[in-house]
């Protein structure tokens, strides 16, 4: 048998065995437990933090600034406005250059500049040149929220990706918080501008913690500075309906959020109530009920669903502005409990919604997430200062249902949207 001995030989049995598939390349992004994931959850917690101690930190003053500076609720309410604006306007531009220069060095030159400008902040010698001076330090915070989305969505695995932003989202309502209380004290004791150098510096320390904390990127490649390109990208994300239900339910929840924070001082510090400024910055306390529905919301939508976790953030919103209503103190810090819950656990599932849907050009969908975002912000401010100017909380009310009503209807249209597109899909088959 030689043909068969040749032919045996010919085939050894190392032939006959399949070649060892490629090893798959290793996933470094990193989840709970991995090494760099907690130095990463504490710095990004610390620049929220920061960011929203700032850009919030004229917010309880407000009924001292219009005293000071003898303007009404609507003209005092640009000191915020104008901040949270021009931070929507910025924003997208401020993404791209992250593109380039990378998330890490943009959010801390971001960071540095807007704490330099709220170390100017209190010495304002009119209302004019206060809002100017806001609106320099939110064009600098600009550069933090989408970064910080991108940066999380590039370095944290998928599955860690809701609880990472909620962490940083629970970062925003400890900053706005406690800014506000320490805002609140110290005006009180000192008045409104130690209070405003008071929260600069504390955004000081929490700047130089979050830059020794944040390690450097690893999976960030850079990208051009082309407008056309940016362009392109921004036109992909303006016609994805995902994305625009997105950044509508975002610009939905913070005009409520912006309305009822901007008003409740005049509200608390007037009859019937006349409460001092330092109790009322206490008010804010509530935000602590933000930090844990926000850093619940990865648990609502793995049990609820995204669009489920959406209706539940809705109702108990709803809930809160209506019983928001009542003379009762006590039932107003109640209904202002379950509107801080209901509206950061409804902002936590909306943006993590952004980052995980954008495959390509997440700084700029996350960017696009923000500007809406704070253009409710800007818009509940404005409106619900002029709401209460003509018709006292009760308008207030009327604008926050009003903007309820709008994420009820864009959540429905979505979900009617997404049976429609099954049909298609099944009648294609």
């Amino acid at each position: 048998m030689p043909a068969a001995s040749s032919g045996a030989s010919a085939h050894p049995a190392g032939a006959l065995t399949p070649a060892s598939p490629a090893p798959l390349p290793q996933d470094t992004r990193l989840a709970p437990g991995l090494p760099g994931y907690r130095r990463i959850s504490l710095a990004l917690f610390a620049a929220g933090l920061a960011t929203f101690a700032l850009l919030y930190s004229t917010q309880a003053l407000l009924p001292a600034i219009s005293g000071e500076f003898a303007v009404t609720a609507d003209d005092a309410s640009w000191t915020v406005s104008a901040a949270t604006g021009a931070l929507a306007l910025f924003v997208l531009p401020l993404s791209a250059l992250s593109e380039r220069f990378g998330r890490r060095t943009l959010m801390t030159v971001s960071l540095s500049v807007a704490v330099l400008v709220g170390l100017l902040v209190p010495f304002a010698p009119s209302i004019g040149w206060l809002v100017v001076l806001r609106a320099v330090q939110g064009a600098a915070l600009a550069g933090l929220p989408a970064s910080a989305m991108a940066y999380l969505a590039e370095e944290v695995r998928p599955k860690a990706l809701v609880a990472a932003v909620g962490l940083f989202v629970a970062g925003n309502s400890i900053g706005g918080m406690s800014g506000r209380i320490l805002a609140g004290w110290v005006a009180q004791a000192w008045g409104w501008r130690a209070a405003l150098l008071a929260v600069g510096v504390m955004a000081l320390v929490c700047g130089l913690a979050f830059r020794a904390l944040l390690p450097k990127a690893r999976n960030f490649q850079a990208g051009s500075l082309n407008p056309r390109a940016l362009y392109g990208t921004v036109r992909g994300h303006l016609s994805n309906p995902l994305l625009v239900r997105l950044y509508a339910i975002g610009a939905l929840f913070m005009t409520v959020f912006g309305a009822v924070y901007t008003v409740i001082g005049y509200r608390l510090v007037g009859e019937p109530f006349n409460l001092p400024q330092g109790i009322v910055g206490s008010i804010f306390l509530v935000y602590l009920v933000g930090t844990v529905s926000s850093a619940a919301a990865g648990k609502l939508v793995g049990r609820l669903g995204r669009r489920g976790a959406l209706y539940l953030a809705v109702g108990t919103t709803t809930a809160g502005l209506l019983l928001s209503l009542t003379d009762s103190l006590a039932g107003i810090l109640l209904g202002l409990v379950l509107i801080t819950a209901g509206f950061f656990a409804g902002h936590a599932v909306a943006s993590s919604s952004v980052s995980r849907t954008a495959t390509t050009g997440r700084a700029q969908a996350s960017a696009l997430y923000q500007s809406a975002y704070y253009i409710g912000s800007s818009a509940g401010g404005t409106l619900g200062a002029l709401a209460f100017h003509a018709g006292g909380w009760p308008a207030t009310v009327v604008l926050g249902l009003i903007a309820v009503l709008g994420v009820v209807s864009v959540t429905l249209y979505g979900s009617h949207a997404a049976r429609v597109e099954r049909r298609v899909l099944i009648a294609a088959r």
